[in-house]
């Protein structure tokens, strides 16, 4: 009975074989096959779980412009909704130019080379926090202008720089001509935090009252008065003194500058804020 015993049980290998080559035991082939079922379920996912991530990645990219639920209860709007020029014309017409500025990936860029003219934003504002994204390419010159009015015969207002301070001649010829300045009439902080051209920077322009402040990256880098004797003095030594009323405040629009430089702008957002 012993011995029958013994050649009932199933050896577990095969004396003169290497293990490699010996037949798995009956008990190991069910593990195996589930295995080798689990992989290629596995490899048949990989292309859906790629094509997936690949338009996520494509939807996030598309649209930058975007706002939270908090930010639209807090009064946000977007100046530029990351699809079209929607809300912008050229100055004194009334359609968007049809070259010079275009929607690439979610961006308004500029670009170089090719003249559209500057356009301004459909609406006017008066008390207002405005906040917008830009780069600059090295060597590149560009500008954002508030107060803008079409009483005027070109489209002059208080102008927020953006240039290479080091790469474009405008820039190196002081202070008052660098990135963040009200140009030519009023220097922004000598410790501004200017990120380098090709680099994304967060600018902000806040008007309350006669009080305009401009920021740069986080930090304030320029407070002035409108009306004050000092910016109507400033006024008086820059290329703007003959033009009447400027330095004073007006309700007007928002201006981006074409200066067939290639620039890009995303998050262009205002808030207005009561007053005038």
């Amino acid at each position: 009975m012993r011995a029958h015993a013994g050649r009932s049980q199933l050896p577990t290998s095969r004396p003169g074989l290497p293990t490699m080559l010996q037949s798995p035991v009956a008990s190991d082939r069910p593990l195996r096959h589930t295995a080798a079922i689990d992989t290629m379920k596995t490899l048949r996912l990989l292309p859906s779980l790629v094509v997936l991530q690949l338009l996520a990645a494509s939807v996030f990219a598309a649209e930058p412009a975007a706002l939270t639920e908090a930010e639209r209860a807090a009064g946000w709007k977007l100046l530029f909704d990351g699809r079209s020029l929607a809300g912008w014309r050229s100055f004194k017409k009334p359609d968007a130019p049809k070259a010079g500025w275009v929607v690439e990936d979610g961006m308004l860029k500029k670009q170089k080379g090719v003249r559209g003219g500057d356009i301004i934003t459909t609406q006017t504002f008066g008390d207002f926090d405005l906040e917008w994204d830009w780069r600059i390419e090295a060597g590149g010159n560009n500008g954002l202008k508030y107060f803008i009015t079409e009483e005027r015969s070109s489209a002059i207002g208080h102008e927020y720089q953006m240039i290479d301070d080091e790469g474009h001649p405008d820039g190196r010829m002081g202070a008052k001509r660098t990135t963040a300045s009200f140009y030519d009439v009023l220097p922004p902080s000598a410790t501004k935090p200017l990120k380098k051209p090709g680099e994304w920077n967060h600018s902000r322009v806040l008007v309350q009252g006669n009080q305009v402040e401009h920021w740069l990256n986080g930090a304030k880098v320029l407070t002035y008065e409108l009306g004050s004797p000092a910016v109507l003095a400033a006024v008086q030594e820059s290329k703007f003194k003959t033009v009447p009323g400027f330095g004073t405040k007006l309700r007007g629009h928002i201006l981006l500058t074409d200066h067939q430089d290639e620039c890009w702008f995303r998050q262009l957002r205002i808030r207005e804020l009561n007053g005038r």
